[in-house]
């Protein structure tokens, strides 16, 4: 995949952002024909240089237990002019929910389309996951992963998977802890690993400031996210 994120790819090669402000996602779809929309800005800082996204990532509860998803990044390569990156599309149909009988946890498929646009990627590429979730008091553990299909010369098909632990430390507060990773997407390139630090404030109404920074493990990178969410 290619090497900028931002809602639709977070400038960590090979990972594909999912639940803002983290890369690994939840299995909770958008509510009942409600909206989500983050207004996002996210990049990286690898080999002295900076890469950047600016975009906005539309969320809509189409029925019960159904979420539709299009993210429409905005990219910035060193030394390249801002344009559209590729254009993500996926559903997530919430299977379990927690409660007796389905293990105690919230499971959900969340396939992803990634569309190219004529920068970066010159094909489709479509990531396959399940994630799950565990609520406990304050905390809640989420995670799971899924299989990347990176068609294209020179690519390489790969595993991507995450967790996070959250804890709600005040109400409209929340703070989280997140493991990354994924396998080479492409000849020649490494897996990669890394953590995240993650927080969710709601301001007022419908807004939430959502922001994150990490740092990988086995490469010397940097990423960070922020947004300001809508609901509606």
């Amino acid at each position: 995949m290619r090497r900028l994120i931002g809602l639709a790819l977070l400038a960590a090669p090979g990972l594909a952002m999912a639940g803002p402000p983290f890369i690994t996602d939840d299995p909770e779809p958008t509510d009942l024909h409600k909206w989500e929309i983050y207004n996002f800005a996210a990049g990286t800082r690898e080999g002295g240089q900076t890469s950047s996204d600016l975009g906005v990532d539309l969320n809509y509860g189409g029925a019960k237990d159904l979420q539709l998803t299009l993210s429409l990044p905005f990219a910035q390569d060193p030394g390249s002019p801002r344009a559209l990156g590729d254009i993500e599309v996926a559903a997530k149909y919430k299977l379990l929910h927690q409660g007796k009988g389905n293990f105690g946890l919230d499971v959900a498929l969340f396939p992803r389309l990634f569309l190219p646009t004529g920068r970066g990627s010159t094909r489709a590429r479509l990531l396959l996951p399940v994630w799950a979730q565990r609520d406990w008091g304050k905390w809640s553990l989420f995670g799971g992963g899924g299989y990347v299909i990176n068609p294209g010369p020179g690519q390489r098909n790969y595993w991507q998977q995450g967790a996070v632990l959250t804890r709600t430390m005040a109400p409209g507060w929340q703070l989280g802890l997140e493991y990354y990773g994924a396998g080479p997407a492409s000849v020649g390139d490494r897996p990669i690993h890394g953590v995240n630090l993650g927080t969710v404030v709601h301001i007022k109404g419908p807004v939430s400031l959502l922001g994150s920074v990490g740092k990988g493990l086995n490469r010397e990178q940097t990423v960070f996210y922020t947004s300001l969410k809508l609901d509606l």
